[in-house]
């Protein structure tokens, strides 16, 4: 006998229009972290490109948060067709992400001005879809069956 170890939402539950809009509004928010973090690794890019001082440092953050916000992408599609564990794990990102982005990147001296704050936009944005993830409704459709 097999076992599902990947439970869904149950059915009609992702249904109701104010769960979809949430759902909406949580792509929105993760497209734009995913765009605003490929402008921060295309910035770096053309910097490097011009012979501009650009470390190591800068390209693997850059890269990394650029990965983050194509995996939550994924997650966050999967959660909207009604995978409870994708939904779990973009809520887990949603709230991790913002601090450990500002936190690694105010580190005295290692980033200029505008690499932080061109990360803490991307921090933005995955940090306000922590709010409809976290929402009643959403935490609603994807209840733990017993």
């Amino acid at each position: 006998m097999e076992t599902n170890t990947h439970t869904t939402a149950g059915a009609g539950r992702l249904d109701p229009p104010r769960t979809r809009q949430a759902f909406g509004t949580v792509r929105t928010l993760v497209a734009a972290y995913g765009a605003l973090s490929v402008a921060v690794l295309a910035t770096v890019a053309v910097l490097a490109l011009n012979e501009q001082a650009v470390t190591s440092f800068m390209w693997g953050r850059s890269a990394g948060v650029f990965a983050s916000a194509a995996v939550t992408y994924w997650l966050t599609a999967r959660a909207a067709r009604g995978a409870r564990w994708a939904y779990l794990r973009v809520r887990i990102i949603s709230c991790v992400m913002p601090p450990a982005i500002i936190a690694i990147d105010v580190l005295p001296g290692t980033l200029p001005t505008w690499f932080i704050l061109l990360q803490a936009t991307c921090a933005l944005a995955i940090g306000a879809a922590a709010f409809p993830l976290n929402g009643s409704r959403l935490r609603a459709a994807f209840v733990k069956k017993r």
